[in-house]
């Protein structure tokens, strides 16, 4: 038996069982509370080395299953690959191609998977993005209600504003800012499914009048300032490092003197935006968000900066992702059944993995999740924010 697995494993204290595709088993450790079945003996070779890119993709083709909660899954595998795999810090920060066929192609890819089974474990206005806990014992719904109003208070929104949403989603955003704080909305995505769905929302709520809502890409957003404020929700991760000052500058040309820009993103750990090591990062880019590439918040600051936006408030959410993201994977765990009748099995592996894995790397810090509101100064350096944040609170 010790002679079909790699010697590197034999020494191992983990709570970790592999079960071979002949029926042997070998303990890791005392009390394994993950077992590891093993399909395709040429996956054997990878556990000697098991990279979390290498493990994942294994699991996502079917060369072997995961028993276990997917909770302690990603734990217990972290800790295989923590053991066995040294962090590689050395690694290059991504740079791809952005042009606007890929960036739609690419988005098309992950968000055009099914209405239907993104329903199954968001909450019921379908926010894609981290919430807001307040106290941390919020449900879902709760904490992305809460997000929406923490944003628009943020805004400083009054009624009759006109505000851009960039990467607007199903809409849940505008159509709360348009109901709660009465303001006017124009909302972008380049996801054919979510607009349709966003738009049947706005239509169900009536509030036509207010939301417009058009498949755009940013880089043709209006450029006369003609926006009051601009908020942009999950979005910028898609941008690409390369692009990032237009991005900005894009920002900045749509909304007017005095006015806000919020952008609340993921962001890196490393400054230069390199993946985390072990093989996550190579993971997501290549099965969940393709093209995606994390800016460190010093990397977003200095390009809003240098267009000429003035950063005045960054709040860091990296444990309310946690949060959310523990929320997401368990509502999926308990809805798998009906998700396997929406989405093709491979695909709900991977997502399987990827919220699960999410909500463990923000907890770790490996990832972080930044708030930044800047506002575009008037000629004289003047702006109409409040002298305290107390405003936000009250």
């Amino acid at each position: 038996m010790l002679a079909q697995l790699p010697p590197a494993l034999q020494n191992l204290q983990l709570p970790l069982r592999l079960r071979l595709w002949d029926g042997h088993e070998f303990n890791l450790g005392p009390e394994p509370s993950v077992t590891i079945v093993v399909k395709d003996p040429t996956v054997v070779p990878q556990l000697s080395h098991p990279t979390l890119d290498t493990l994942g993709e294994a699991f996502v083709v079917g060369k072997l299953e995961l028993e276990g909660s997917i909770t302690e899954v990603i734990r217990v595998c972290d800790e295989l690959s923590h053991a066995l795999v040294d962090d590689d810090e050395g690694s290059r920060p991504v740079r791809s191609i952005h042009d606007k066929a890929t960036d739609a192609a690419a988005i098309s890819y992950h968000y055009d998977l099914s209405n239907a089974f993104y329903q199954l474990w968001l909450d019921q206005d379908m926010a894609y993005s981290c919430g807001y806990f307040e106290t941390g014992s919020e449900s879902i719904d709760q904490a992305q209600q809460d997000k929406f109003r923490h944003l628009c208070r943020k805004l400083r929104l009054q009624p009759g504003e006109y505000l851009l949403d960039v990467g607007c989603g199903w809409g849940g955003l505008a159509r709360y800012a348009a109901r709660e704080f009465g303001v006017k909305v124009f909302g972008i995505t380049l996801s054919k499914e979510q607009l349709q769905l966003a738009r049947e929302r706005v239509e169900a709520e009536g509030l036509q009048d207010q939301i417009d809502l058009q498949l755009l890409d940013y880089r043709d957003l209006p450029q006369d300032g003609r926006f009051d404020k601009v908020v942009s929700v999950g979005m910028f991760e898609h941008v690409g490092h390369a692009n990032l000052a237009q991005y900005c500058k894009t920002l900045f040309g749509a909304v007017r003197e005095g006015g806000l820009v919020m952008n609340h993103g993921i962001t890196a750990k490393h400054t230069d935006g390199r993946p985390v090591g072990r093989g996550a990062g190579e993971f997501i880019e290549r099965y969940v968000f393709p093209n995606g590439e994390l800016p460190h918040l010093a990397m977003m600051t200095a390009e809003l900066s240098e267009v000429g936006l003035e950063v005045v408030d960054v709040e860091s959410l990296r444990l309310h992702y946690a949060r959310t993201l523990d929320h997401w994977s368990e509502r999926l765990e308990d809805n798998l059944d009906a998700a396997s009748r929406m989405v093709p099995e491979q695909a709900l592996r991977i997502w399987r993995l990827y919220l699960a894995g999410c909500a463990y790397a923000f907890a770790r810090g490996w990832i972080n999740l930044h708030q930044i509101l800047a506002v575009k100064p008037h000629a004289d350096g003047s702006h109409e924010l409040p002298w305290t944040r107390e405003d936000i609170y009250r």
